[in-house]
């Protein structure tokens, strides 16, 4: 019973998205701020235990949702055969331009992040420590003879 009230959760809050989307009108769709909605309310457990079920049952029959999908490619096969090696060469060309575009990103993102804890120094640094470290060597904490 907790993985149909989970899914009714979804379905309710992808509601409340559409409408909020259309009655405020909204420059997102309403499915992502229907998502943005569940991350909030993922945080009550009296939402977070039936989602949860509900997503370990859909994970469980996960192969399932693949069906539509192959049944979908062998229908289209003349137009697959027809565009294949173009759509090959998006696909490929894409996956690579977002994998460019996640590490620049990131590149980006860890220096202007603050230094944590675990990270004293900032990467590509070397230091006598970090030297001293690489090489195997005892090393000595600063203000410790």
């Amino acid at each position: 019973m907790q993985p149909l009230i989970g899914f009714a959760w979804l379905l309710v809050l992808q509601l409340v998205g559409e409408v909020l989307a259309r009655v405020l009108h909204l420059p997102f769709p309403g499915p992502v701020i229907g998502m943005v909605l569940l991350t909030l309310a993922l945080q009550s457990d009296f939402i977070r235990v039936p989602v949860v079920d509900m997503a370990r049952f859909l994970l469980s029959h996960l192969s399932l949702l693949f069906v539509p999908v192959g049944v979908g490619v062998i229908t289209h096969l003349d137009v697959l055969q027809h565009y294949g090696l173009k759509l090959a060469m998006v696909i490929v060309l894409s996956t690579w331009f977002g994998l460019i575009v996640s590490a620049l990103t990131l590149r980006v993102l860890m220096r202007h992040a603050p230094p944590s804890e675990d990270d004293p120094e900032p990467p590509g640094e070397f230091t006598e420590t970090s030297v001293a470290a690489a090489e195997g060597q005892p090393t000595q904490e600063p203000g410790h003879a």
